[in-house]
């Protein structure tokens, strides 16, 4: 018969094999959520704080255009440093480099200081991107990378789910442009916090026989199997849509609907919640039943929420809108998990790094 201590330990270690927490993993999703939480209090207000310090129309649409390109643009040399260098020194380095980005924005309170800082404060979420998936492959078996992304992916929504709201908080309390650079500071102290955390990860041994022959771009997407140049075409179509309202969104909502910076909070905090509810399961599912039919359904998700918000003229309205923004996760977790598998594991990073830079 078990002791309870027993019952628990069995317990832990299923939990902990039912959501595949290696130890990388593990130092990972620590490191995700501790800089999440600090760029979420104020990154999704950048739009309205732009507006504030006297940006342009014009500033506004090339910010967000700016923050595709670049996420585009960094993909594909992320994923080769990461092969390159490994995953301790590449995530140490792209988290170094977005604390000054985050440390010129904060100190000169311009709309051209957000614009410069750009390409600085963007390191860790679009450096590591390929960095992340690389890790997974790397860290778990092929049938367990749906659930390995899923993870990886509420983790990340968490900050995302609590942070616009108390950064909200801060904006009606002290203005826009005072309440993001009190976030900012926030947003430094722990992203140099993660340092520490990001020191334990551990390079997992690499593969025998892996070629010691390097791809440029070009050669990486020529490896493309089929199935994923099939995914490309149909992210490309999806993205572009998407990205159409991106950067209107939170003005839409506060200037023409009339909603608060708090309630843009709430907003995103439903969309996150929706999200989060739907991620594991679908992952878990995913892994055992196959992945396909998952990412069909975020596509359909990604054309209902810009139809979704155009009808909308209230707060209760948007409520809805953002649950279907939310909903989009649902079968995403099994789009990258597909990205994983198409890729060679020796090249996952640069390859990764390849197809978000024709996608984006």
């Amino acid at each position: 018969m078990q002791t309870p201590d027993q019952k628990s330990i069995g317990l832990g270690r299923r939990l902990t094999n039912f959501f595949g927490l290696k130890r990388n993993l593990v130092v990972l999703l620590v490191a995700i959520f501790m800089i999440g939480a600090g760029e979420e209090l104020w990154m999704r207000f950048v739009p309205k704080y732009l507006q504030a310090v006297g940006a342009t129309v014009f500033v506004i649409g090339l910010y967000d255009a700016l923050r595709t390109l670049l996420g585009a643009i960094y993909a594909y040399p992320g994923g080769v440093f990461v092969d390159v260098w490994g995953h301790r020194r590449a995530f140490l380095a792209f988290n170094l480099i977005s604390i000054l980005g985050y440390g010129l924005v904060l100190l000169i309170p311009h709309w051209g200081a957000v614009i410069a800082g750009m390409f600085l404060f963007l390191s860790w979420t679009c450096f590591s991107l390929p960095a992340t998936f690389s890790l997974i492959g790397a860290t778990l078996a092929a049938g367990r990378h749906s659930m390995g992304v899923g993870i990886q992916s509420v983790i990340k929504r968490l900050p995302i789910m609590i942070a616009p709201f108390f950064g909200g908080m801060l904006i009606d309390r002290f203005g826009i442009i005072a309440g993001v650079r009190i976030a900012l500071m926030i947003s430094i102290f722990l992203s140099t916090l993660t340092i520490l955390v990001q020191r334990q990860l551990r390079e997992e041994p690499k593969q025998e026989g892996a070629a010691e022959e390097r791809w440029n771009f070009w050669r990486s997407l020529r490896e493309f199997n089929v199935p994923m140049r099939r995914l490309l075409l149909s992210d490309i179509l999806v993205r572009f849509c998407e990205r159409i309202p991106y950067a209107w969104v939170v003005i839409f909502a506060m200037d023409y609907i009339g909603v608060s910076a708090k309630q843009v909070g709430v907003l995103t905090t439903v969309e996150m919640l929706a999200a989060t509810l739907c991620i594991i399961p679908a992952s878990h599912f995913a892994d055992r039943h196959g992945r396909e039919p998952f990412v069909i359904v975020t596509f359909i998700m990604f054309t209902l929420f810009p139809i979704s918000l155009l009808v909308s003229r209230s707060f209760s309205a948007l409520v809805i809108a953002f649950m279907i923004r939310g909903f989009k996760e649902f079968g995403d977790t099994s789009r990258k998990a597909l990205i994983i598998g198409y890729c060679e594991p020796q090249r996952c990073g640069q390859m990764v790094g390849a197809y978000y830079l024709v996608r984006d």
